[in-house]
């Protein structure tokens, strides 16, 4: 049976982490149900040079070679409109395996800890903070205020796991690749998906 995930994009820096995620999860046969922000659209366009229409998705919006075709055993992904409240991951009656956002705005961050959904992402993650499945929240901003502190310990204390997009260097990385597979292998952790996208600690193959 395939694993369903909920990756959801917003309006911070670091989309390439996400576009990494969306790959591998898919590559592991994962089913991956995404919804991305308005506000993300800049952001791809200032990191990667994508040009993503949360209007009009279409998965290949997130590959830089669009040319290139999916690998024929590999998972799906289901786009689903940011205010689309009528979407399945709205519910928590649709099962999924757990939800990720990355990356996380602090806006975003403020409307999931005070329970002031305003769009689909938000009432995603509030399905999955009620049903008690994981839910994986991967800030990526510095230095940080009191207020986006207290909100992600608010965070924590409500059950999510909080992973900053803080990469190691211990694992040899030499390209920027290697930092965002970092930060990916990391989440696919959270999420009970096996990668080898780092050297484990002690590994030293």
């Amino acid at each position: 049976m395939r694993r369903n995930f909920v990756v959801a994009i917003t309006g911070a820096s670091g989309v390439g982490y996400a576009v990494r995620l969306v790959e591998v999860l898919t590559a592991a046969g994962c089913d991956v149900h995404l919804s991305i922000s308005a506000n993300a659209e800049p952001v791809f366009r200032q990191e990667l040079g994508l040009a993503v229409d949360v209007e009009n998705f279409n998965p290949k919006m997130l590959m830089r070679d669009r040319s290139a075709a999916p690998a024929e055993d590999g998972g799906n992904i289901a786009y689903h409109h940011y205010r689309d409240f009528m979407a399945p991951i709205a519910s928590g009656s649709f099962l999924t395996g757990g939800m990720v956002i990355c990356p996380c705005s602090s806006g975003t961050l403020s409307a999931i800890v005070h329970g002031t959904s305003a769009n689909l992402i938000h009432r995603a993650a509030e399905v999955h903070l009620k049903e008690r499945r994981k839910l994986i929240l991967v800030p990526r901003e510095t230095p940080l205020s009191l207020v986006q502190l207290d909100n992600l310990k608010r965070a924590a204390e409500a059950g999510a796991v909080v992973l900053p997009a803080m990469p190691g260097f211990y694992h040899g990385a030499a390209t920027i690749q290697d930092l965002v597979d970092f930060v990916v292998g990391r989440i696919c952790d959270q999420l009970g998906v096996p990668n080898d996208l780092i050297r484990r600690w002690g590994n030293d193959k």
